[in-house]
């Protein structure tokens, strides 16, 4: 299983993902951000906090959208490319601060904490 970023990030890059990959697995082009699948644990973390929803598990994406699987297969991932935190990444133009959403609290383990403290309410 890999995770796909598809067209909702073209030249827009929140980078609310980026700060939530506990394996800093996200590199980045001048239009998009890419997934690194050899280096993805599959944690689902970016796609729950990906504001514009363009991160899908591969067998997930949209039919419209399934030339990123190849574009993102293709990507040629290098160190100068790779961004390990959000103030890494160039926002694109089609960047709205209105919805970027990408702030401290959105750590993995802030994440985490707050997956378990909901299924343990449940309980």
């Amino acid at each position: 299983m890999a995770y796909i970023i598809c067209e909702p990030c073209q030249k827009c890059k929140y980078a609310d993902c980026v700060d939530s990959c506990p394996v800093d697995c996200f590199y980045e082009d001048a239009n998009m951000l890419y997934i690194n699948p050899e280096e993805c644990i599959d944690c689902d973390a970016c796609a729950r906090v990906c504001p514009v929803d363009a991160i899908y598990i591969d067998s997930e994406v949209p039919q419209k959208w399934q030339n990123y699987i190849a574009i993102n297969a293709e990507f040629s991932y290098t160190e100068e490319s790779r961004r390990s935190e959000a103030p890494q990444v160039s926002h694109g133009e089609n960047w709205d601060p209105k919805q970027a959403t990408a702030e401290p609290g959105h750590t993995y383990e802030a994440l985490l904490g707050k997956f378990q403290e909901k299924s343990l309410s449940r309980s």
